[in-house]
């Protein structure tokens, strides 16, 4: 074999590897954890950081490669992932198991380093990811209700990393995120509700696009809203935020609420899509601003 057809037998994988743990995915929740972390260290610490970061990967990396194998059969049926590395033969199960058992003890290990509770975090996280919403996926809308507790782990899971306590604050950050992600999945699941219904998978709270799931997307995306303004008032422990971020949060959230009110007019593919979008460029400004607020807050 020549060196060519190596390198490119070596990119091939590492692309499959990058499929496989999704890599997008992973780095938006790297994205949460890290800015979890800069809230709750008094002190940062970069080799701290490396290892929440490779940790975080690993743990979301593991997640994803156990939910590729126990779906794959289910991912041939749907377009936007007929091509993923199982469903397409080019990464064999075992191959797939491996490097998510492996993933998973180099995650925790190092999630462990860091904190006891920040590892005991991460494996409920990969618990309930794996063996409770994967499978329930196929059976019920209430797998999203299930798959909002790992997915709200990373923003609070930062904070336990640098404090190693959990309490009123992360439970904070815990709690902005875990509403959060009702607006973001049920978007998702209804511009993508046909291809969900190919693999049999129930995403959306009636299982239906109608008013009253568009409803159920207004009123979590209010709660949102207001659980991230709460810091603004003093009531979360050491993590609280200025009035100019709680108006700046404010206003992106009705950014959100605006468009959430678009997709009930609506109803179309095309409104829950923008939605989506502005859900992550919503978690993304507020976890920018809460940073900012504490690293300006502390100057001056």
């Amino acid at each position: 074999m020549s060196t060519a057809q190596i390198q490119q037998k070596e990119n091939s994988f590492l692309q499959d590897f990058y499929s496989l743990t999704k890599v997008r995915l992973a780095v938006s929740v790297l994205f949460s954890a890290i800015a979890g972390y800069l809230l709750g260290a008094d002190t940062i610490e970069f080799s701290k950081l490396v290892m929440l970061s490779i940790g975080g990967y690993c743990m979301v990396g593991a997640s994803n490669a156990f939910n590729q194998v126990i779906e794959r059969d289910l991912d041939k049926l749907m377009n936007r992932t007929k091509n993923r590395p199982l469903p397409a033969g080019r990464i064999s199960v075992n191959m797939a198991m491996f490097i998510a058992v492996l993933l998973t003890v180099i995650g925790l290990t190092l999630l462990y380093i860091l904190s006891a509770k920040a590892a005991m975090f991460g494996a409920i996280s990969i618990f309930c990811y794996v063996s409770l919403y994967t499978p329930l996926k196929t059976k019920t809308p209430l797998a999203v209700f299930v798959g909002a507790i790992p997915g709200a782990i990373p923003f609070m899971l930062g904070w336990v990393a640098a404090t190693n306590d959990f309490s009123i604050e992360p439970g904070t950050l815990f709690m902005i995120q875990f509403f959060w992600q009702f607006t973001h999945f049920w978007a998702i699941g209804w511009f993508l509700y046909e291809d969900y219904e190919r693999g049999g998978f129930f995403m959306l709270p009636t299982g239906k696009k109608d008013t009253v799931t568009a409803k159920q997307i207004i009123i979590y995306t209010i709660w949102t809203i207001l659980c991230s303004i709460i810091p603004v008032f003093g009531k979360t422990g050491s993590l609280h935020i200025t009035p100019i971020s709680g108006v700046l949060v404010f206003l992106l959230g009705m950014w959100m609420l605006y468009k959430a009110i678009i997709l009930y007019k609506e109803r179309t593919a095309k409104a829950a899509k923008k939605l989506m979008l502005v859900s992550v460029a919503y978690i993304s400004a507020l976890q920018i601003i809460y940073v900012l607020d504490k690293i300006i807050t502390q100057w001056i």
